[in-house]
């Protein structure tokens, strides 16, 4: 039985953003993967909680797909993980809507991979930065998996937007078509890692 996969979009510039925008426009168009655009949605940042409480509840893999944003999430996600990730629903006593789900965060960032590291100019790795993401999903039982991650989108060029479209549509296709073991993906430190060891 195929995964059902949640897209969690939240980017206040998509229309400027060639990375995001070749990103979303790879999605594989499928029964089984829903893109839920917060943006789009919520632009009065008005969260609608039971809504996305239902769509969490209906998917086995949710994916929040943003840009870095001062090393963290936009304002609209952070509103909706405040929002929708409600005590007694997805934690704390009674909390387990979301237990044994797989969270996936798609995160594109301007600066170089290099960068992200102890000598670097941001001086943290992405999983570092992170961190309070991952710590969120174990408090909701939920499986964080390590992030997929584009570098360097500020000097890519088509041919880069088009070749990492290309990588996202086929993480996709083979998230909702295949197991995917946890335990397995926890000593890399980016999705992208792992995803090679199964299809090279």
């Amino acid at each position: 039985m195929p995964n059902k996969i949640l897209i969690i979009f939240a980017h206040p510039l998509f229309e400027k953003s060639n990375a995001n925008k070749a990103l979303v426009s790879s999605i594989p168009n499928s029964g089984n993967i829903t893109f839920h655009d917060l943006y789009q949605e919520y632009p009065e940042f008005d969260v609608d909680m039971k809504r996305e409480q239902e769509l969490l509840y209906d998917h086995d893999i949710i994916i929040w797909h943003h840009p870095m944003y001062w090393y963290s999430c936009p304002p609209l996600l952070k509103q909706w993980i405040d929002i929708v990730l409600e005590h007694g629903w997805a934690y704390g006593k009674d909390g387990y809507a979301l237990k044994g789900k797989l969270l996936l965060q798609a995160v594109t960032t301007g600066g170089k991979k290099e960068n992200y590291s102890p000598t670097g100019r941001d001086r943290f790795t992405i999983p570092e930065l992170l961190e309070p993401f991952c710590q969120t999903a174990k408090v909701c039982n939920m499986h964080y998996l390590p992030p997929f991650v584009v570098h360097g989108t500020h000097s890519m060029d088509e041919e880069g937007y088009e070749k990492n479209a290309r990588l996202y549509a086929r993480v996709l296709e083979y998230l909702e078509s295949n197991v995917i073991d946890p335990e397995e993906l926890a000593a890399f430190h980016y999705f992208n890692d792992w995803f090679k060891t199964k299809t090279t």
